[in-house]
């Protein structure tokens, strides 16, 4: 058994150049979140329903260019395709700085432009998610896979908060013109990247690409189980949607509580990051998958029912640690699992998956807590969690069998005695 290096994956000049290059966007690209959220704040008096529209705004370019930019991934340069979407969305970034500054900001200006850059990196997600197995070696993938949750983690930590003290000192344009700016890191690491191509087959941008892709992964157990149990666990346990209920009505902690809920996931999230980043995945990750989401299940049951603040805030932790190893594990099995033309329209896919479990978990929680009350309807979410992902691991014996990067190996008959 090979021993795991910590950081490994670091060692890769390619990976360096793209994590760091990563890390600087998405903080600019979180900034940018939290200041349109603002933004269409005040421009609609405080309107709820204005700032819900933004999720729409953002979810529907996915939903109808998901599959089409797989077959992209799969057919061109993805590094070229990734340039071409950085570029898109920094353009994006660049009229939300110009419209605000002008005084030409609207509404309909701000989801337009938000639509158009979630097209934009819609297009190019599944070319950086594909392009990563390329840049470092086989038994440092699930390295590199935690080390890029942790630059998502710090960047929805960090981004936000850099964001709120410059819209307090020079508005929301202020923000803008710094996302703009930080687009240069990706681009240049883009630029500077020498990734070696590994498939030499070019492949047909079609439909029938498409359906390659989805016929792939339906005739994929171990592909489908894991988007599966990341719907399923979105699904059912969308805690955070119910947050300013508990922080305000259950646990009686205010404004200031409320963001230190938000918080707490994050912070399990990097902990458990930084621990796969150093010691990795494990062998056995079917079972750790498995884990990872009951785990994941049962922290959301007993934050449901919680009244205290400690053990809320400990585990929503919990929470945002399983999931994260969940996410690890899910996205080295399926790394390693899909045959390098095929990746591009296996992340499509998947794309679906992740997207579609937390927008339909949202209306989920809100109709069950409605029916049941906050507290049993988070409990009874996380509960049903756990249940099907017993169901999967019984349906499923290839994937509780999965070990270290490999297929369970079929019985054999013993030698027989000289």
């Amino acid at each position: 058994m090979s021993t795991h290096i910590p950081l490994a994956a670091f060692r890769s000049r390619d990976f360096r150049l793209l994590w760091f290059g990563n890390f600087v966007s998405l903080t600019g690209t979180e900034m940018t979140r939290a200041a349109v959220s603002w933004h269409i704040l005040e421009l609609s008096g405080g309107d709820p329903l204005a700032l819900g529209a933004i999720g729409a705004a953002r979810l529907v370019p996915l939903v109808l260019l998901a599959l089409g930019s797989g077959v992209l991934a799969d057919a061109v340069d993805r590094r070229r395709l990734m340039l071409g979407a950085q570029i898109a969305m920094m353009l994006c970034s660049l009229a939300l700085a110009l419209t605000a500054n002008l005084g030409l900001a609207a509404l309909w200006v701000i989801y337009a432009v938000t639509a158009l850059a979630a097209a934009a990196n819609t297009l190019g997600l599944p070319a950086r998610q594909a392009l990563i197995p390329s840049l470092v070696p086989r038994e440092h993938l699930a390295g590199a896979l935690s080390l890029n949750i942790v630059a998502w983690q710090l960047a929805t930590i960090v981004g936000p908060t850099i964001g709120g003290l410059l819209i307090e000192r020079g508005g929301v344009g202020l923000v803008y013109w710094v996302d703009v700016v930080s687009f240069t890191a990706i681009l240049v690491a883009l630029l500077l990247m020498r990734p070696r191509p590994l498939a030499a087959e070019k492949r047909d941008i079609s439909l029938q690409a498409a359906i390659e892709g989805l016929r792939f992964v339906w005739r994929t157990p171990l592909i489908w189980s894991t988007m599966l149990l990341d719907f399923l666990a979105t699904f059912f346990s969308a805690a955070t949607t119910l947050l300013p209920i508990y922080a305000q009505s259950i646990l009686q902690v205010g404004p200031q509580g409320l963001g230190l809920l938000y918080a707490a996931p994050s912070v399990g999230a990097v902990i458990a990051s930084v621990i796969c980043s150093i010691w990795g995945a494990g062998n056995r990750q079917g079972p750790l998958l498995l884990w990872s989401v009951a785990i994941y299940g049962l922290s959301t049951a007993i934050f449901g029912l919680s009244t205290h603040f400690g053990l809320s805030l400990l585990m929503l932790a919990i929470n945002g640690a399983a999931d994260t190893v969940s996410m690890v594990v899910r996205g080295n099995i399926r790394n390693l699992e899909t045959p390098d033309e095929l990746r591009g329209r296996m992340v499509a896919v998947n794309m679906l998956f992740f997207a579609g479990g937390p927008q339909l978990g949202e209306i989920e929680a809100g109709v069950a807590a409605r029916l049941f009350g906050t507290q049993l309807s988070v409990a009874l979410g996380g509960l049903a969690c756990v249940l099907m992902t017993g169901v999967v691991a019984a349906k499923v014996p290839i994937l509780r069998n999965y070990t270290d990067g490999r297929r369970p190996a079929p019985a054999t008959a013993p030698a027989a005695a000289d």
